[in-house]
């Protein structure tokens, strides 16, 4: 192969250390206003790009991918999950797919556990009382009163890495580690987590006091977490998403909320993003954040440092180590 510069197409701003990065190594072009790519923008970039970075906020579908120029080989998103793009189309198209797995993990799950935190103990509510209105009336031993997570049972939806991060925390906090997953994780780990493995997560659902959910979005768990799945959850349980919006019926959620059937949630991520459900955003018990789980400086340089890498191995001749085949999908 060539080892002249080919051109990049990143279609939002990335932090600069990246960015700088990138234009030492290839012939790139930015987006530095930020601002989201249209539709019609889209089919320009894959009409001319020979690798596009494009990240979840980029919905590259089959649509797109037809009008795509010969000389798009590669699809470098900058983003662990690639349920933005169609990956099918792309391989069928022989478009190489690259993702960005592992760099997240710490983060995520640390949000995981600040969202847990925040829903069980009314961090956001108490906030809000020391305002500009100065309501707070000081303390008093029966207000604001949350719930202690020590003692708990947590089911987590996934163990992957971030799902097993999670536990590992979870488990430093006192709380008894349940999970669902196609596949029981490995003996050892089972065994330093002290974790259950439920085969049915509709029995699992229905002990736990709280959901964790961080399994990809896939069409198999597309509203995994339906209005018969979510009615199973005890009345007390809380809900935790770090994980895709679309994996949880918002709907459903919002009508149990607001009949008062589920202790709380706490959502990082939704199913029409960023767009937010109304009846979400009026839920007394419902903890909402603008998609931060992955969002620090660390993170996001890594993450930049993953797609570069994968750019450059394609560039030398060779197969990126993070390509997505078509038994992930």
């Amino acid at each position: 192969m060539s080892k002249r510069k080919p051109l990049v197409v990143v279609t939002r701003k990335l932090p600069d250390v990246v960015e700088t990065r990138m234009m030492e190594l290839f012939n790139t072009r930015l987006n530095a206003s930020d601002a989201p790519m249209g539709r019609a923008e889209l089919i320009e970039a894959v009409k001319t790009a020979e690798v596009l970075v494009p990240t979840v906020t980029d919905r590259i579908d089959k649509a797109v991918l037809l009008q795509a120029g010969d000389q798009l080989k590669l699809i470098a998103n900058f983003g662990n999950g690639v349920d933005n793009i169609d990956v099918e189309t792309a391989l069928s198209r022989g478009i190489t797919v690259t993702n960005t797995p592992g760099v997240l993990t710490e983060d995520t799950a640390d949000f995981t556990m600040a969202l847990i935190m925040a829903v069980s103990r009314r961090i956001i509510e108490g906030a809000k009382v020391i305002g500009a209105d100065n309501s707070w009336g000081g303390w008093s031993p029966t207000w604001m009163l949350g719930h202690r997570i020590w003692g708990k049972r947590l089911g987590i939806i996934g163990m992957g890495r971030i799902g097993t991060a999670v536990a590992r925390r979870a488990k430093a906090f006192g709380l008894q580690i349940h999970y669902h997953n196609r596949k029981p994780v490995h003996s050892k780990i089972e065994e330093q987590l002290e974790a259950t493995y439920w085969e049915s997560l509709d029995q699992m659902l229905a002990r736990m006091d709280i959901v964790s959910v961080n399994c990809p979005h896939t069409p198999a768990t597309y509203h995994l977490l339906s209005a018969r799945r979510l009615k199973l959850m005890k009345p007390e349980a809380i809900i935790v998403n770090t994980a895709r919006g679309e994996v949880i019926d918002e709907n459903a959620l919002a009508r149990m909320l607001e009949a008062g059937e589920l202790g709380g949630a706490g959502l990082d991520v939704f199913e029409h993003e960023p767009a937010v459900n109304p009846r979400l955003l009026k839920a007394k018990k419902a903890v909402l954040l603008p998609h931060m789980g992955s969002a620090t400086i660390e993170g996001r340089i890594d993450m930049g440092e993953k797609v570069i890498i994968n750019i450059k191995t394609w560039v030398d001749g060779h197969n990126p180590p993070d390509r997505v085949l078509p038994s992930m999908l």
